[in-house]
């Protein structure tokens, strides 16, 4: 299992990713359009750099749903693999069996 703290920052992240998503976008519009004065899109820059940084989407960590182990994450499945393993040999995933030869 991961730290508790680490899945609950990274939890925290998530929620203010989608609080400012909106105006994130909106900001980065303005600075991409090449149309717009070079003085009203470094106006977007700055209001876009005192956001908070958490808001960023790249922030946000995949985390394995019931383990909250960050690496060997399977987007597919929302779990790492080691979590798959065990919840396979159990019988707990379906359409999943264990092989042998």
């Amino acid at each position: 299992m991961a730290k508790v703290s680490a899945v609950e920052k990274n939890n925290r992240r998530r929620k203010i990713v989608a609080n400012h998503a909106s105006k994130r976008a909106a900001l980065k519009a303005i600075i991409m359009n090449q149309s717009l004065p070079i003085e009203e899109r470094f106006k977007a820059t700055l209001k876009l750099a005192e956001l908070p940084r958490d808001g960023s989407k790249t922030r946000v960590r995949n985390r394995c749903l019931v383990t909250g182990r960050p690496r060997a994450f399977y987007r597919k499945l929302g779990m790492s693999r080691i979590a798959l393993r065990e919840l396979g040999n159990t019988g707990k995933v379906p359409g999943v069996v264990k092989s042998s030869w």
